[in-house]
């Protein structure tokens, strides 16, 4: 797969033809929503005039279609956006353009980022890039396909939940989530505020730190985010390694613990002490999560509403009418589902038995991975309990494939960086991945290591 520095220093009007072609080319994978390719290759046209320079100069790329971005509709892969014209960009992607990098489409994902397998995108799934039966994972399993396809040398997601770790897993790619905070969410969709993080998909962890590199810092339009720490952090120096025992169980794949074992013997060979650790805690981060995060789900998708912008249903005569049938025909199952709970555990008489009950457990689960970083470098557990599943799988069972997303969500709920990177294949030649969680701001040191691993 390529890397960033096999396209700097070449034209970049080839640069994006090339890519643009092989977007075409594997169209049957349903990876892309849309090209931006009249202003791709205007801007590419720039930079091999000398108009724009940067450390990613001619560099194509993929944006999740919840960015807002020129050149093509952001639908965030909802009817209730789906001829919505951003009126600016996301920081994220000006901070990538303003380096020289080109962004030649729109990623598909599920609607509104509300999915474990782009399989809930008003526009159809997107296939697996290593088996097309299986899924790509989710929410932004568009941006994970178009990297592992090499498309692209790498794409842009949003992780709430694990929705960049887990289709990176299963597509064999590397996938950051940083610590909360560190890229500014202005110009994103937002699906749930306290969790939402901005990361990218890599062939390869140091590409991966030098896109991230790019995005980190301070923006005034987001309050919520870090001054830059990218190139402050302290060296691991306590070399060990915390293996979480809970995610080693008979319930988890064999192939998949077997992968992490493998991890876990690469990271010894570099002269890291690897011992089993308990995160007790963790059994009940997926009931926090799935109150929590729909609770600010139906919060943030209140603006959709017929009035302002979006999809307005046609021939309506009152407003609780226009109101019903807008946000009905344009919000997929999955959306109504989680501003269901959401309204309900937020609603009074529920208020404090379920929403501020998992906000205190969450604080529980937050100082226990404390107490875990005062004697590790890192946290090493598997990202998802199974390889990629068939598509049509679990969709018909809400539980059982928001119970995929198991090992992901406590380092969202904690606001902690967590990157997967590929650590092999099934027997069926689906790729595996692992995870690595580090302390707040260690972002930058976990894929360091991540980077010894891969030149290992």
């Amino acid at each position: 797969m390529s890397r960033i520095s096999d396209f700097v220093g070449k034209s970049a009007v080839e640069n994006v033809k090339e890519a643009l072609q092989r977007a075409r080319d594997v169209e049957d994978y349903h990876a892309l929503l849309s090209l931006t390719e009249e202003r791709a290759l205007e801007r590419a046209a720039k930079v091999d005039q000398g108009e724009i320079s940067g450390r990613l100069a001619g560099v194509p790329f993929v944006v999740k279609d919840n960015f807002l971005a020129f050149g093509a509709p952001t639908t965030a892969a909802a009817k209730m956006l789906e001829n919505f014209e951003a009126p600016l960009q996301a920081t994220a992607v000006e901070k990538l353009e303003a380096e020289g990098a080109i962004c030649i489409g729109k990623a598909n994902l599920d609607a509104f980022a509300h999915g474990g397998s782009t399989e809930n995108s008003a526009f159809g799934p997107t296939k697996n890039a290593a088996d097309k039966a299986r899924v790509a994972g989710g929410s932004s399993g568009g941006s994970a396909v178009v990297t592992a396809l090499d498309v692209v040398p790498f794409a842009l997601g949003t992780d709430t939940g694990g929705s960049i770790r887990q289709p990176a897993s299963f597509n064999g790619v590397v996938g950051v989530k940083p610590t909360y905070g560190t890229v500014s969410r202005y110009g994103v969709v937002a699906m749930a505020s306290s969790t939402d993080t901005i990361g990218c998909f890599a062939t390869n962890a140091d590409d991966a730190n030098l896109v991230m590199e790019i995005m980190a810092g301070r923006d005034n339009k987001d309050m919520t985010t870090l001054p830059d720490f990218w190139q402050k952090q302290p060296e691991f120096t306590k070399k060990k390694i915390g293996l979480v025992k809970q995610c080693m169980t008979n319930d988890v794949d064999a192939a998949v613990r077997q992968k992490t074992l493998d991890y876990a013997e690469k990271l010894k060979r570099l002269g890291y002490d690897v011992e089993e650790v308990d995160l007790s805690m963790m059994q009940h981060s997926l009931a926090m999560y799935y109150i929590i995060v729909p609770a600010e789900i139906s919060s943030n998708l209140a603006r959709y509403d017929g009035v302002r912008y979006g999809h307005r249903a046609a021939e309506v005569k009152t407003l609780a009418e226009l109101y019903g049938r807008s946000r009905n025909e344009g919000f997929t199952t999955e959306n109504k589902r989680r501003i269901m709970i959401g309204s309900f555990v937020l609603s009074s008489g529920f208020f404090d038995a379920y929403y501020m009950q998992a906000q205190k457990a969450r604080t529980l689960l937050i100082n226990e991975f404390k107490q875990l970083f005062a004697e590790y470098d890192a946290l090493l557990m598997p990202v998802a309990p199974t390889p990629a599943f068939r598509l049509g799988e679990n969709t018909n069972d809400p539980i059982k494939m928001y119970l995929a997303d198991i090992m992901t969500v406590p380092a969202s709920l904690a606001g902690l960086p967590a990157i997967s990177v590929p650590a092999g294949t099934s027997d069926e030649g689906l790729p595996i991945g692992v995870q690595l969680i580090g302390d707040r701001q260690s972002d930058s040191n976990l894929l360091k290591l991540a980077s010894e691993v891969e030149a290992a």
